[in-house]
């Protein structure tokens, strides 16, 4: 087990409680009461957290996501197995107030010192980094001189990971970086916390989509599946996430963008997520204008997982594709006003699970002509002619 304390810049252990006692398979996953530990900051503190290397073991990121959350924090999880680079991208692009990232195998210093130069590479040599997992205490001067912020060794407290949180949320000031995307995220950073971004260019993108339909429709899989896509052809994709904002913490969880292979698509694939209550698509148009004025000319936006009533996505999009999956209700829900209604196109996705013949008749009968692309999201099936149906040529 590794020390119970926290090492900073300043090269001083930072006492915290011990490791904690184990904890009963039924007992909750989040360690912290959730309170919003965060209001009083300029705005909500933005966290990435990546797996680096050969790191294939996801729960104890999980418990220190949901910790995040239930104090306040957004949190966006990049998945297993990132390189150094698909993290700077993902910070860069999230603008999030520092990365906090972990990795096994003995690899630290190799990956630390190649995550600080991406940083750099992407145009974000500011950022804070903070690393945790078994670092022996040896390597940990180095990795501090290197520009490593903080060290979190096993029995970190949450708090104290929270805490540190904090500390590296700053005002959103203007960058000094040269890098158009850097430039980017931050003054959509600036325009969602009320801050005067007149000056950002602005132009109408050729194409934005809409893709909408309920959670577990595959969504977010199937973004990542028309981004690589795009990538294979040679196009690059814009990317608008919402997911939900907690009504106790004003916390989230913004885990779409771990769908997308980043080591994959790397920068053809700018991808922002985003907090919200309900369907507050307030900041959407301007959002949508300043990814144009950046170049962006095709956009998808994707919506938090919606319900029968959530249809306001379609006044801010060219084209709204309704994801659908077997076993979503019977003919009478097919007939019913809603969701359904506002489909530029139907994607029946989970195409191979049981049910989808009943659905794609059912389909059939309520599209009028609509297009119905049948896709297998996970196995990059039907993607092609989605691409195709959303983002003709010519």
């Amino acid at each position: 087990m590794g020390l119970p304390f926290r090492t900073g810049k300043s090269g001083r252990g930072i006492s915290i409680m011990g490791p904690p006692m184990a904890k009963a398979t039924t007992e909750p996953t989040t360690v912290l009461e959730k309170v919003d530990r965060c209001g009083d900051l300029p705005h909500r503190p933005r966290v990435l957290l990546g797996k680096m290397g050969l790191d294939g073991h996801d729960r104890g990121v999980k418990l220190i996501a949901r910790a995040m959350r239930d104090s306040g924090i957004h949190v966006i999880y990049s998945g297993l197995w990132q390189t150094p680079r698909s993290l700077a991208i993902a910070a860069r692009d999230e603008d999030v107030d520092c990365i906090a990232a972990s990795m096994m195998s003995n690899s630290h210093n190799v990956l630390v010192p190649k995550l600080i130069e991406e940083c750099r590479n992407v145009g974000r040599p500011d950022m804070t980094i903070n690393i945790g997992g078994i670092i022996p205490q040896e390597d940990v001067q180095g990795m501090l001189d290197g520009g490593v912020n903080a060290v979190f060794h096993t029995g970190t407290t949450m708090q104290d990971i929270v805490d540190s949180v904090r500390a590296a949320t700053g005002p959103y000031d203007n960058l000094s970086s040269d890098d158009n995307s850097a430039n980017l995220a931050r003054t959509l950073s600036q325009l969602v916390t009320g801050q005067d971004v007149a000056s950002a260019p602005r132009k109408r993108p050729a194409r934005v989509i809409g893709l909408t339909g309920s959670p577990g429709a595959g969504k977010s899989t199937l973004v990542a599946a028309m981004a690589n896509e795009m990538h294979r052809a040679g196009e690059k994709v814009a990317v608008v996430a919402f997911d939900p904002m907690s009504p106790i913490t004003s916390g989230a969880l913004l885990g779409d963008r771990l769908r997308v292979d980043f080591n994959e698509v790397d920068q053809d694939c700018f991808y922002r997520s985003f907090a919200i209550v309900g369907e507050d698509y307030a900041h959407l148009p301007e959002i949508i204008e300043i990814l144009g004025g950046a170049g962006w000319d095709r956009v998808i936006v994707e919506t938090v997982g919606a319900g029968q009533s959530d249809v306001a996505i379609r006044e801010h999009v060219d084209m709204t594709a309704v994801v659908v999956v077997p076993g979503m209700g019977d003919s009478v829900q097919m007939d019913k006003a809603g969701i359904l209604e506002i489909a530029d196109v139907f994607v029946l996705n989970k195409a191979d699970h049981a049910g989808e013949a009943k659905l794609a008749r059912e389909l059939l009968d309520i599209s009028t002509g609509r297009p119905i692309c049948e896709t297998i999201a996970t196995k990059g099936q039907g993607i092609e002619d989605l691409v195709k149906a959303l983002f003709p040529t010519g």
